[in-house]
């Protein structure tokens, strides 16, 4: 009787536990986020970090920058994206002769009423895809600032907000490409993270050609179902807001970041806004996998993302081959992690 009574002790005790563990219940979150992936997967081969960080940006309400040679299927994997989430979508091609009217919308005098009425341009909409961004000049460029931080766009004095949700999703070619425009510090840091898209491996690309064999003439877009809407994502969103961080996480966070701003080898620092984001980024990557608590590994995960558009190597370190990367990296290894 009496082993009876401690194992029934133990046993609630442990539902206690399991049940303060489980503070939020995030169980409807992890499965949409795999129904996303399984989506996405019907036509993208690899790219698996890419795709998971598209969602934890989506989750955590950032845009995102893609970066990539072209053919690597950037464009097509935020079109998917895009379309497996029941909301509104507008594409925007950016080109040198792009004027912010064609962006933003512009105002119209109607004959019948003798006013001017503003008419909307792409940019209202819910995800935004912008194609090779980095070929519009920088008035253009310019246009973009207000949107992506406040959700809101100023014209003749009148603010215009924007419906959630609201995601820019942009694509760019490396800078080292013809016809391409360096993006403003300013604009870069309103971009939750900045993704680097690489080669697919051979055998990635092997099962690219069978995937697009198989295919015939069947449409990419038209294999992908929408699978998240609007309700459920605010929901979700919600849910990330009340993710744990203890506060040694967040001492990591302030650490990490305030070192890039005194390190010998930048030029330019990070902003607090780059704190922000590693935080929100963190939560949203916890509540990927299941628990309503950060850890240090879910901040490592997103270091690079964050921070690699935010910092500017100094002109030695970048001429001797240094990347952002490396510089992160030395930075993570000279600070305690918390435990």
């Amino acid at each position: 009787m009496e082993n009876e009574e401690t194992t029934s002790g133990n046993n609630q005790e442990q539902e206690q536990s399991i049940q303060f563990d489980n503070r939020l219940n995030l169980e409807e979150l992890k499965q949409a986020v795999e129904s996303l992936k399984a989506q996405l997967a019907k036509v993208i081969i690899g790219q698996e970090d890419f795709i998971e960080l598209l969602i934890v940006g989506l989750l955590a309400e950032g845009h995102v920058l893609i970066e990539g040679v072209p053919g690597i299927a950037k464009t097509i994997t935020a079109k998917l994206f895009a379309k497996s989430i029941k909301t509104n979508f507008s594409r925007i091609q950016f080109t040198p002769d792009l004027m912010p009217s064609d962006v933003l919308g512009t105002s119209i005098l109607n004959s019948a009423s003798s006013n001017f009425e503003f008419k909307p341009g792409p940019i209202f909409s819910n995800i935004v895809l912008i194609d090779e961004i980095n070929r519009a000049p920088a008035k253009t460029q310019a246009a973009l600032f207000e949107v992506m931080e406040e959700r809101q766009v100023t014209m003749d004095g009148k603010e215009y907000k924007m419906d959630p949700p609201f995601m820019v999703l942009a694509t760019q070619n490396p800078i080292e490409q013809e016809g391409t425009y360096a993006l403003p510090e300013a604009q870069l840091d309103r971009f939750i993270f900045k993704i680097k898209v690489e080669y697919p491996s051979l055998e990635q690309e092997i099962e690219i050609l069978k995937s697009h064999h198989q295919r015939k003439e069947k449409k990419p877009l038209d294999l992908i179902e929408a699978v998240l809407t609007p309700d459920l994502l605010n929901k979700f969103r919600s849910q990330v807001h009340e993710i744990v961080i203890e506060e040694k996480i967040m001492n990591y966070i302030a650490e990490i970041v305030s070192r890039t701003r005194n390190h010998s080898h930048l030029f330019l620092g990070a902003s607090p806004r780059a704190s922000i984001a590693i935080m929100n980024a963190s939560k949203a990557y916890a509540a990927v996998y299941g628990r309503d608590f950060v850890i240090p590994e879910d901040v490592k995960k997103v270091l690079n993302p964050v921070l690699r558009h935010r910092i500017i190597l100094s002109p030695e370190r970048e001429m001797e081959g240094m990347t952002t990367e490396n510089v992160v990296e030395m930075i993570t290894k000279s600070i305690e992690i918390p435990r």
